[in-house]
């Protein structure tokens, strides 16, 4: 009688194993295949038109600015007394890069090079370059139109600029897309943001120590509950110390690597421009998949890593202690180029300058992969980084979701909403890789939409204001 009942369960749970796979397998397969629709052509140019736009109109001024924006960073580190906020602007831009700089760095930008090939680092750089255009007109908007809530703390964000925006032209529309994009990021956050983090950060440390994903998960899940349950000083303090050294710690690793293999970075440059333009995918496909795969991945997981179009940073600039929504925008245009100008550059190139891309590996083991070919304790490094740099994403985004979802129906939802995204954690952990990432990439073509819509109407009073601007 037990061995049939102990054969009896083993034959059910390897069912409901089967369903569960069948399910996942179903699920990927749908949001493939979304994926493929919201990420096509239409996407891609509007994405293209949009941050043409706003260079245009602003004359160029993101690429000629850069230098003077530094110098407003470096000065930034002491808030203005006399502005409105809630956290210094250098916390602020800290804040958004603890969002920004995450897995899409080291996953990222591997799985892009993976899927997409060595053209598809040329298309994270393109769209980081307009995506600085649209990360000023984001953050500018959100200082000029942002508000207090029942606490009196600042809040700003694409809810809030779209809604304002566009009252005069469009006032019903203007706060159906507010309300969508608000609904549509509350939740878009918890794959962005949390999921997807977590899921890395378990897949490393599993893979390199042997953790159990779900160990891992209630471990973050303790440790992340620490710092967001502050509030957004204790999430900004918390940013600003730890942010900039493991970024400084992580770009000179990757600078001795290409120090060490510096007679290959200028042949590397020259392959990612021809294969951000050759029309035979790597892999050996069909004529025009290879520019076309390069495009793919290099805008998805380039908007990924820099968030430029999301206007999620543009939550946390909203906080910033100043009076000057132009000059926060500068500072704001940072995020952008830190984030895939040089550290998404320092890993993909790492990845080619060492040929790991021919592995057959992806993900965070084929960035380990890549530093460990010349640094002995080079996958420490990465691990190490990942953990960190996921780690203050789930920081960072916690914010942007409770600040949206607060917009939606008040401030007593704060807690429930940090409680729910510290649950998230755990069943993060343990999902397969392919399919968080198929989760994230549609919730965040979802919720790029309405902020896009809105940054068009915002674009001629944002020209307005920078050509205004006294420096």
């Amino acid at each position: 009688m037990t061995i049939r009942v102990v054969v009896l369960l083993t034959i059910l749970m390897i069912d409901a194993h089967m369903v569960g796979m069948n399910i996942r397998l179903s699920l990927l397969t749908y949001l493939t295949s979304i994926n493929q629709y919201l990420w096509g052509p239409p996407m891609l140019a509007g994405i293209a038109l949009i941050g043409a736009y706003l260079m245009y109109g602003l004359r160029f001024m993101p690429l000629k600015k850069i230098g003077y924006a530094a110098g407003l960073l470096l000065r930034s580190r002491h808030a203005d007394r006399r502005g409105k906020g809630d956290i210094t602007p250098f916390n602020a831009l800290m804040t958004a890069l603890s969002g920004a700089v995450g897995s899409g760095n080291i996953v990222g930008v591997a799985t892009a090079i993976h899927l997409g090939g060595p053209g598809a680092l040329f298309y994270m750089w393109l769209v980081a370059l307009i995506g600085m255009a649209i990360s000023f007109t984001e953050a500018t908007s959100a200082v000029n139109y942002r508000q207090q809530d029942s606490h009196r703390h600042s809040i700003g964000g694409p809810m809030y600029y779209i809604h304002a925006g566009m009252a005069k032209s469009t006032p019903v529309i203007g706060r159906f897309l507010s309300a969508v994009y608000a609904f549509l990021a509350s939740i878009s956050v918890l794959s962005i943001g949390n999921m997807v983090q977590i899921n890395s950060i378990a897949a490393i440390l599993s893979d390199d120590f042997g953790f159990q994903p779900i160990l891992i998960g209630l471990v973050v899940m303790i440790l992340v509950g620490a710092v967001i349950l502050g509030g957004i000083k204790r999430i900004a303090d918390f940013a600003g110390k730890l942010v900039p050294v493991m970024i400084i710690v992580y770009l000179f690793s990757g600078l001795m690597i290409l120090a060490y293999h510096f007679d290959r970075l200028f042949p590397t440059l020259q392959l990612i421009v021809k294969e951000a333009f050759s029309l035979e995918s790597a892999k050996g496909g069909a004529v025009g998949t290879g520019m076309v795969a390069a495009i793919r991945y290099g805008v998805a997981r380039g908007i990924f890593s820099n968030e430029a179009g999301l206007g999620t940073t543009a939550i946390a600039h909203a906080a910033a202690k100043t009076n000057d929504p132009v000059r926060q925008g500068y500072i704001a245009m940072l995020s952008t180029f830190i984030d895939t100008i040089v550290v998404c550059s320092i890993t993909g190139l790492v990845i080619l300058v060492t040929q790991s891309h021919r592995s057959g590996e992806t993900g965070a083991v084929l960035t380990g992969h890549a530093f460990s070919q010349v640094l002995p304790s080079g996958s420490i490094v990465v691990t190490v980084a990942l953990a960190v740099f996921a780690f203050t994403t789930m920081v960072g985004y916690s914010y942007y979701g409770e600040k949206c979802i607060q917009y939606l129906v008040g401030d007593w939802v704060l807690v429930p909403y940090r409680l729910l995204w510290l649950l998230v954690i755990p069943l993060g952990a343990v999902f397969k890789l392919e399919l968080v990432w198929s989760i994230c990439e549609t919730m965040m073509a979802l919720m790029m939409i309405p902020n896009l819509i809105g940054l068009w109407f915002l674009g001629p009073e944002v020209f307005r204001m920078c050509r205004n601007y006294r420096h």
